[in-house]
């Protein structure tokens, strides 16, 4: 296993160096800032994926707020989804918050839908998101982001929170898989 890590890391295209990453997080911060101005929004951080999107937005973003986080799974650290397994709910009431979801990436748009879902059967009263990468793709997808720091063809990557089964969330830029 860990070979076949190693390899898929040693390998990878680097598709956007940590210092393109981190302007793309200033962009999508400030326009964050301009619309939810005084808002007060209860920001859900996608587990695992969306930590350090969410870590390295947060400390960007300059209107009250408070935290919380859910997770829901398509990908159990595999390299393709299933069906989606809710491992975490928010422990705050969502009733008439206006709720940012901030994640990784914004792949079919499934799980993005299915947390939306949940987020308005709860009681939310606007529900907006913000991912790091999206990735395009030859179809529509069920749900789209509101915020987009960049974009990427539809392959494998992994490095700022995505991971490559399991591995490599920590990888200082976002890298495509060679395989």
């Amino acid at each position: 296993m860990m070979n076949d890590i190693l390899h898929t890391q040693a390998t990878a295209e680097l598709l956007y160096s940590e210092a393109e990453v981190e302007a793309a997080l200033d962009t999508m911060a400030a326009t964050i800032n301009q619309q939810l101005a005084n808002t007060n929004p209860l920001v859900l951080c996608v587990l695992n994926g969306g930590i350090i999107t969410a870590g390295k937005l947060l400390t960007r973003l300059t209107m009250p707020l408070t935290i919380d986080s859910i997770n829901a799974s398509r990908y159990q650290n595999q390299t393709s989804g299933g069906t989606i397994e809710w491992l975490l709910k928010p422990k705050q009431a969502l009733q008439n918050r206006i709720v940012l979801i901030i994640d990784d990436v914004l792949d079919e748009g499934i799980t993005l839908a299915a947390i939306k879902a949940y987020c308005y059967e709860q009681g939310a009263s606007k529900v907006v998101s913000a991912v790091l990468i999206e990735k395009l793709l030859a179809h529509d997808k069920p749900s789209h982001a509101d915020f987009i720091g960049l974009t990427v063809p539809n392959r494998y990557i992994f490095g700022y929170g995505m991971d490559y089964k399991g591995y490599l969330r920590n990888a200082p830029g976002i890298f495509a898989c060679n395989e």
